[in-house]
């Protein structure tokens, strides 16, 4: 059976080529990271304004603890960065932020904010931010499955309820930015039927023209679910 994909709800992107695009300009990685951020609020304020009801980013993934400290440093400060600067204007713009993963294994100065802007941003019923933050698939799937066995017959149905993402729209497109063609260890479980776009954009250079073509190619294609 298929169907066409009509308007995408729940939006991922790994944002891939922070690295190189310094690279490419003889400039430090961290202002890569740095400009990745930009391009990050203009996603945000973008998607909204596109009907998106979900934006999920992968911003940091269990094996990014294998990179040099002081890049982890770096990026542990534009994260703070990033909620202090941006906490306000998604309370005012209805916007929710959930985060996947486990972000209690970043410092204690980080955790107190995410937790502050989980909870000042709880209420909101407008599109939602999702940021993977220590977060790898196996990982979550391995947790869900546990949990489901815990509470009897494991299904499906009862992993995906114990999922992070649990209470999300179904994932409709997955993009990858930079020109790699893989899945990186983010959302196995949800892409089981997503759309995928892979963009050979490094993703300072993503720009909200890059995602509404990436909508309005979602919007063309058809969704079959293993039929024919």
């Amino acid at each position: 059976m298929s169907e066409p994909a009509s308007r995408a709800r729940h939006v991922a992107i790994i944002m891939d080529g922070n690295g190189r695009w310094a690279k490419k300009r003889h400039l430090p990685r961290a202002m890569g990271h740095k400009r990745g951020v930009e391009a990050v609020r203009r996603l945000v304020k973008a998607a909204r304004e596109m009907g998106l009801e979900a934006l999920t980013l992968y911003a940091f993934s269990t094996e990014n603890w294998r990179r040099p400290e002081a890049e982890i440093s770096a990026l542990m400060g534009l994260l703070k960065a990033f909620i202090l600067a941006d906490l306000e204007e998604f309370a005012a713009n209805n916007v929710r932020l959930k985060i996947i993963g486990d972000y209690h294994a970043f410092p204690d100065d980080v955790v107190k904010l995410i937790d502050g802007a989980l909870a000042r941003t709880a209420a909101n019923t407008g599109a939602t931010l999702v940021v993977a933050l220590n977060y790898g698939s196996q990982d979550e799937i391995a947790r869900a499955a546990a949990k489901a066995a815990a509470k009897g017959v494991v299904t499906i149905e009862s992993i995906t309820a114990e999922l992070d993402t649990a209470g999300l729209p179904p994932l409709d497109l997955l993009i990858r930015t930079s020109g790699e063609v893989r899945l990186s260890n983010f959302l196995l479980w949800q892409a089981a039927y997503a759309e995928m776009l892979f963009v050979d954009t490094l993703w300072p250079d993503f720009t909200p023209e890059h995602l509404q073509a990436a909508l309005d190619d979602f919007a063309k294609r058809e969704r079959r679910y293993g039929g024919r």
